[in-house]
């Protein structure tokens, strides 16, 4: 099991090293967390569920689901710490250095060129996560229209939340009937 040094020094690392935070970091943290045994695979991904459904930076939600996970609620803030901190320490040295600077034009294509990497960078974890999320016609089905029904018609994602919860919940709840029917 993980000391809370090591859980710091991870989610530093992660901290540090990932451009873009949030979807951008999700695989270089499942690659660290799952090269070291600390969680498996299969459990990761319901953690970027919930991690997705909690309010607040999912970077955040991640490093405190899994550092609970290992130590408990002193785990979870040595992985919070850990995940945040160099942020923290980078955008500090920005905004004391970055605003003599802000104007130039090379910092300027500097970061216009980053934005393409970040895009990547969230684009590729998305992918890999539907991948791994839709198993069947239906799953795809529902991912297609979400996108689209949020990307082209501007429709809130709390109102599709709410609209697939009840639809999943009354197909479980009728399933759940049918086959006590059949039991009997």
């Amino acid at each position: 099991m993980a000391s809370y040094w090591q859980i710091l020094i991870v989610f530093a690392k992660i901290g540090a090293f990932t451009i873009g935070g949030g979807y951008a970091m999700i695989p270089i943290i499942e690659s660290e967390i799952i090269k070291r045994g600390w969680i498996e695979e299969k459990d990761f991904s319901d953690i970027l569920a919930l991690a997705q459904s909690a309010p607040g930076l999912l970077a955040v939600n991640i490093s405190i689901f899994i550092g609970y996970r290992l130590k408990g609620v002193k785990g979870s803030i040595v992985a919070t710490l850990g995940s945040i901190f160099p942020s923290f320490l980078i955008i500090l040295l920005i905004a004391m250095i970055f605003s003599g600077f802000q104007d130039d034009p090379i910092v300027i294509r500097i970061f216009q060129g980053i934005r393409p990497v970040v895009v990547a960078l969230i684009a590729v974890p998305m992918l890999q996560m539907a991948k791994k999320a839709n198993r069947n016609w239906f799953s795809w089905t529902i991912s297609i229209a979400t996108i689209c029904l949020v990307a082209f018609l501007k429709v809130s994602p709390i109102y599709i939340l709410i609209i697939v919860t009840v639809i999943s919940y009354t197909a479980a709840k009728y399933r759940d009937s049918a086959r006590k029917k059949e039991g009997r």
